[in-house]
């Protein structure tokens, strides 16, 4: 894993040129194992009258019943659920969260994830092509994702 200071570093660098973006470091500043509820439970506290939403792909929502206190955390947030895979979040959403009607977003598919990233780093090839420039330059001087 990544230290916590290159990983801020890089969300700076990937959301610097859009305003609609903010860093937070509420689970960087926590000690200990950090949680999404924890992290909500924060949010709710500084924005009490918030619509909180958790953006999630499909292929995290068909795990969300191991989350930790998946229910405490649809008491503060709805989820925002998206496609992904070519899997649709519809028939998962039906079958994991029962009564709870997340909201469905319709994306453009991006066959792209972190782990292929990673995995792209550690063959040695550049990523350039899948992050930001400023990204892709903090990955490869701390190299990140470099092979051994």
């Amino acid at each position: 894993m990544s230290p916590v200071a290159v990983r801020l570093e890089m969300v700076r660098e990937a959301i610097r040129a859009d305003p609609r973006f903010e860093l937070s470091t509420l689970e960087a500043d926590r000690p200990g194992p950090s949680y999404a509820v924890d992290t909500v439970r924060a949010v709710r506290a500084d924005f009490p009258a918030a619509d909180l939403f958790l953006i999630v792909g499909v292929d995290q929502l068909r795990h969300f019943a191991t989350w930790h206190e998946p229910e405490e955390l649809l008491r503060h947030v709805r989820l925002a659920v998206m496609d992904r895979g070519g899997e649709s979040a519809r028939t998962v959403a039906d079958r994991v969260l029962g009564e709870h009607e997340p909201v469905f977003v319709p994306v453009r598919r991006v066959d792209i994830s972190s782990t292929v990233v990673r995995a792209a780093g550690h063959e040695g090839r550049d990523v350039a092509e899948w992050v930001p420039a400023g990204v892709a330059a903090i990955i490869a001087r701390e190299r990140l994702y470099s092979p051994p």
